[in-house]
């Protein structure tokens, strides 16, 4: 920032010397290569010297004084100090500040300084002063020296008054007094003759003094949001002829009458609690009344000049008489009312281009004029049963119509001659009655971009149809009966987008030969090929497979799908017995769609078999427009709340959040995420009672409950503009809420994760609340800030409620949220409740036993195995082509699961345990069993110690092959002395019961037992779930075990691929054909382990023919 002198040297060859123009003047003198480059350098050295500097910004580099050197410039005009730690005297302080003799604006805000610097008044060439956010109480009187002060900016301090010297200020045009503790207008304001903007937001007012602001003649614009205003007194008939501009929004006024202000131009008076509004429509241009209850709005005279009308979200009935008289409006938006009908006047407007009269209860559209100028038309969620005939005939300049969540069973045509004129370009009609019929009419709109048919009754799309639409970028089919896409849509050669899940496609359309495709979601069909060209495009990210049940990928496939960021495939089936009992009393789906943003940052966690296995933890977080928090609190979430569960019964769920928001680190300190996060157990205090959900969020995020077929909220949405309570601790702490109802204009949350800089206006305190499940509980909704803009609680229910895939229940919602006019991040989960009223879990943690009769050819769905560790997003099979490992699909280790068996392999009609008693069997079944060995830090089979593979231990690559002995026999007459970690039951049993023993025969078990046995006795007391848990209880080596027995442990689960890249770093996965070998050193160990083994086979074989014995 140094003035700087240049010139060349005569005695040296292409050589500049710079010379500082400080006190301490030195000269740097620096040689170049060629005569070209010296020139170069000097002409743009020459050219910043001539440079005069005049701004300076030293903003937030926690400087407590101004450097020495840069008081050696005299051009300064504008200098940032802003979020620093200034000092009030001493050298370099404030005190020094006059030394610059041509300041002109000064920005101290954020500095703590308690007091207003006196030696401040001293600047007499100030212009413009900004000391907002700095603690103050008062203004010194010195204040009036500064004469030639035009703005002055006093916001968030603790100001009740102004001193009357500064009535002295004559050239003060804007004043800042925004976020203080001011009852009413200043006084003081009168005597400033030429001030025209006054900034009063979010103070102590409660009633709108007309009279004072009559007085204020010079004032045009005035901003009082957030305060308690109630009421608008005017004591006399004087009109206010200088007010152009008021903002009113946030208050509690219930009726609001500002006829008086002839001159006024812009009201904002948006969430309130207006009932009536009458204003002057003299001068009037726009006016923004939403999220009110209006049910009138009388304006006089007609308003001539109005421009924008936007009146939604309140209780209208019929559109204003005033508003159809109204020669200039462009834009109305009466949507979200009550709306029966529109009037014929409103469409002959010849400057009426946008008119928003969705959600209301339209059966029918008036009568269309001659010409309609309309460029944009939402008639969504109405009762529309047919759109007028001649609507896309009269309507030439119509680009945009939604008429989805109708009752529409056909279209008009857009034609009545051979040559269309149809200009139209967006057409979305998801969620109505639309048959195959509607097609043909279709292509008559040439022009068109985006075409949603979602959710209709289409059962094909006729090819010689589609390929006349050549414009074509989007096209969403979703949610109908086609079985197939034409092959003629490689004539849509710009097309770039394709969802078409929910259908019954069982051919792999010709898509992937298009040059600009990006985005395909062919989930949810019945596909079972993938027909691939010899190049894909290049430009193609995310390919949707996951849902197609028969589809099997090869190799080959998964290698050309490589380069695709984004590839969802289905897991393959591998139950394991917590997952299979889990899946009957909950299965989960999540769909994240990136709308028109170029990235996603919203992040899915889903884990159906948590902890014990007999638990669930399903989240959402969305980082508005960072991606990097919401994949962080994916990746650790669960986690945290596995260690805090042990650590406390009540507050684990607010810990679980502010251990996760300290744990984002840096990245925390200017992202912030919101989150929501529910958690499914049952009660510690009570293990025989139902399921408990328990639901904690921050920010936007909601989680909602069916509850026979009703919406029950389980959230809180903490928002400035929906949270008042929120709002009003926003206030006192002194935080600036910007005019888009942000803090520090960074974000509309009030609690986050992360945003650590915003403290304390933005905190990761979350809300918690807990509520026991019910048989009546169907399903549990999560979604994000743009899925509940859209959508209400009750459709959101009433759209998937009768869906059985919950994948395709949280694809629809997206779906929906996407064609109502969602152009965000959009992300849903649907989690379907299967809760009985006894809510019963297996003693043996699940295990399925076989019935008296034998086996049933049934088997139960498995649910998406899951991890603790969150490493995919919602571990719903999504990751790239080029990560799948041998397994194909996607399945997730989960390092806590119980030792226990695959539940697939043992069939049955009807699932046991504790509370309904087995019956008698004598069936001895032998079944082989995959199982993989897992550990903390153990990966393919490796031990955490261990660098080289063990020998023997034949392996696929991600499982360990084993055989495991299950015995079912009767047990009558035995004794045996169950473990302390293991459970039993109180319920009695039949009087000639002799009760049911399992033996399984473990090499080196956990409890360092050869054989766990579980018998089920009349007389034995339940005991908690958790008491059989060794999760948490980690040694040194990251397992449950000990080091030297972690190579034996066996878990039933299927270890996931990992991403290779970021906070997914993994080891790469082996190849099926790879097998382990035992280290030399290991050799001798590994023998003696083979022996004792087959020994104590030996001497356990001698048992079993015991037991098999016995009557």
């Amino acid at each position: 920032i140094l003035p700087l002198q240049v010139e060349e040297m005569k005695r040296r060859q292409y050589t500049l010397a710079f010379t500082s123009a400080g006190a301490q003047a030195q000269t740097y003198h620096v040689s170049f290569e060629t005569l070209a480059e010296c020139q170069r350098w000097h002409r743009q050295a020459s050219t910043v010297v001539s440079m005069r500097l005049s701004m300076v910004d030293l903003s937030c580099y926690s400087l407590e004084e101004v450097p020495e050197h840069l008081f050696y410039s005299q051009d300064i005009i504008y200098l940032n100090l802003r979020h620093n730690f200034m000092r009030s005297s001493g050298a370099g302080s404030l005190d020094s500040l006059c030394r610059f003799s041509q300041l002109k604006s000064l920005n101290l805000s954020h500095n703590r300084l308690g007091e207003f610097p006196v030696s401040l008044c001293e600047i007499s060439t100030l212009t413009e002063l900004n000391i907002s956010c700095n603690g103050l109480h008062y203004l010194p009187s010195q204040i009036g020296k500064l004469l030639n002060l035009q703005t002055f900016w006093l916001d968030g301090n603790f100001l009740t008054s102004l001193p009357e010297e500064l009535g002295s200020l004559q050239q003060l045009s804007c004043l800042g007094l925004s976020f203080n503790n001011f009852c009413e207008l200043p006084a003081i304001c009168e005597k400033l003759i030429i001030l025209d903007k006054l900034a009063l937001a979010g103070n102590l007012l409660e009633t709108l003094d007309l009279a004072v602001l009559n007085r204020m003649s010079h004032i045009k614009s005035v901003d009082l949001r957030l305060n308690n205003l109630k009421r608008a007194a005017a004591d006399t008939l004087e009109g206010n002829k200088s007010v152009t501009y008021m903002d009113l929004r946030d208050n509690q006024m219930t009726d609001l009458d500002l006829s008086s202000l002839g001159s006024l131009e812009q009201l904002h008076c948006e969430r309130n609690k207006l009932k009536e509004l009458t204003l002057s429509g003299f001068s009037l241009r726009a006016l923004y009344a939403s999220s009110n209850c209006l049910t009138a709005v009388n304006v006089y005279p007609v308003p001539g000049q109005l421009t924008y009308l936007e009146l939604s979200h309140n209780q209208l009935q019929c559109v204003p008489d005033w508003a159809c008289e109204a020669k200039k409006l462009e834009v109305l938006d009466v949507s979200y009312n009550l709306l029966v009908e529109l009037p014929s006047r409103i469409l002959r407007s010849l400057s009426l281009r946008k008119l928003m009269v969705g959600h209301n209860r339209l059966q029918s559209l008036p009568p269309l004029p001659e010409h309609i100028p309309l460029e944009v038309l939402d008639l969504q969620h109405n009762l529309l049963t047919k759109l007028p005939e001649m609507l896309f005939v009269k309507a030439l300049n119509l680009r945009y119509l939604n008429a989805s969540a109708n009752s529409l069973e056909s279209l008009p045509s857009a034609c009545t001659r051979e040559e269309s004129l149809s200009m139209l370009q967006l057409l979305y009609l998801t969620n109505n009655n639309l048959t195959d019929q509607c097609i043909p009419v279709l292509v008559e709109h040439p022009s068109l971009r985006i075409l949603h048919l979602a959710n209709n009754n289409l059962q094909t799309f006729p090819a010689s149809k589609l390929g006349k639409l050549e414009h074509l970028e989007e096209l969403n089919l979703s949610g109908n009966k086609l079985k197939t896409i034409p092959t003629t849509v490689a004539n849509c050669k710009l097309l770039h987008t394709l969802i078409a899940h929910s259908n019954e496609i069982s051919i792999f359309p010709e898509i992937l030969h298009l040059p600009r495709i990006q985005f395909v979601d062919l989930s949810c069909n019945e596909l079972t090929e993938i027909l691939i060209p010899e190049a894909l495009p290049g430009a193609l990210q995310e390919l949707d497979l996951s849902g197609n049940t028969n589809l099997v990928l090869e190799h080959k496939t998964l290698d050309i799908f490589s380069h695709i960021t984004t590839l969802k495939i289905d897991a393959k089936p591998s139950l394991t017995a917590d997952s299979a009992l889990t899946s009957t009393f909950w299965s989960h789906g999540v769909a994240e769609m990136a709308g028109q943003r170029n990235k996603l940052c919203v992040s899915s966690l889903a884990l159906g078999s948590f902890a014990e296995g007999m638990e669930a933890v399903y989240g959402m977080f969305d980082g508005d427009k960072n991606e990097e928090l919401p994949r962080l609190l994916q990746c650790t979430m669960a986690d945290v709340l596995l260690e805090e569960v042990q650590q406390s019964d009540t507050m684990f769920m607010s810990n679980t959040f502010l251990v996760s928001h300290r744990k984002l680190g840096m990245a925390g300190q200017k992202l912030g995420s919101s989150a929501v996060l529910c958690y499914i157990r049952h009660d510690v205090a009570d293990p025989a009672s139902n399921f408990s959900l328990m639901v904690a969020n921050v920010g936007t995020c909601q989680a909602i409950l069916c509850r026979s077929g009703k919406p029950l909220p389980l959230c809180k949405v903490f928002s400035l503009e929906q949270c008042s309570e929120e709002a009003k601790r926003v206030k006192e702490q002194k935080a600036i809420i910007t005019e888009d109802n942000k803090v520090n204009g960074v974000t509309c949350c009030t609690r986050m994760l992360g945003c650590t800089y915003l403290h304390p206006w933005i905190l990761p305190k979350p809300h918690v609340s807990s509520i026991p499940l019910t048989v009546q509980d169907e399903l549990l909704l999560l979604g994000n800030k743009a899925l509940w803009e859209h959508l209400s609680y009750t459709e959101a229910v009433s759209a998937v409620r009768h869906l059985h895939d919950p994948l395709a229940a949280a694809k629809k919602l997206c779906t929906l949220a996407q064609s109502y006019g969602c152009q965000d991040n959009v992300g849903a989960m649907v989690v379907c409740l299967n809760i009985s009223e006894d809510s019963c879990t297996c003693e043996m943690h699940g295990l399925t036993l076989p019935g008296p009769g034998g086996f049933s050819s049934t088997t139960t769905k498995p649910a998406t195995p899951s991890s603790s560790s969150g490493i995919a997003s919602e571990f719903s099979s999504e990751l790239s082509a080029s990560e799948v490992s041998s397994e194909v699909g996607s399945t997730a280790s989960d390092e806590h699961n119980a030792v226990g068996l695959d539940g697939s392999l043992l069939p049955r009609q009807e699932r046991r345990c504790s509370l309904h008693p087995v019956p008698p069997s004598s069936i001895f079944q032998r079944q082989p069993s995959s199982a993989t060995f897992s550990s903390n830090q153990s990966d393919n089979g490796l031990d955490s110690d261990d660098e080289q593979p063990v020998e023997g231990v034949i392996t696929n690559g991600s499982k360990v092959e084993v055989e495991v002995d299950i015995h079912c026999c009767k047990g009558k007459g035995l004794e045996f002395e169950l473990p302390a970690a293991e459970y039993s039951s109180s319920a009695p049993g039949p009087e000639d019961d002799s009760g049911l023993v399992l033996i399984i025969r473990r090499q080196n078990s956990v409890n360092s037992n050869t054989v766990q046995r579980g018998v089920k006795e009349k007389c034995e007391l339940q005991k908690s779930l958790s008491t059989c848990c060794l999760y948490g209880k980690k040694l040194s080596n990251g397992s449950i075990v000990p080091l030297e027995e972690s190579l034996n442990l066996i878990e039933v689960a299927t270890e996931a691929p990992k991403k290779k890249t970021g906070y997914f770093a993994a080891p790469s996965q082996m190849e099926p054909e790879d097998q382990f070998v035992v280290p030399p050193d290991l050799e001798e160990e590994v023998k003696e382990q083979l022996k004792q083994h087959q020994e104590n086979g030996a001497d356990q074989d001698k048992k079993e023919e015991h037991v098999a014995a016995l009557p």
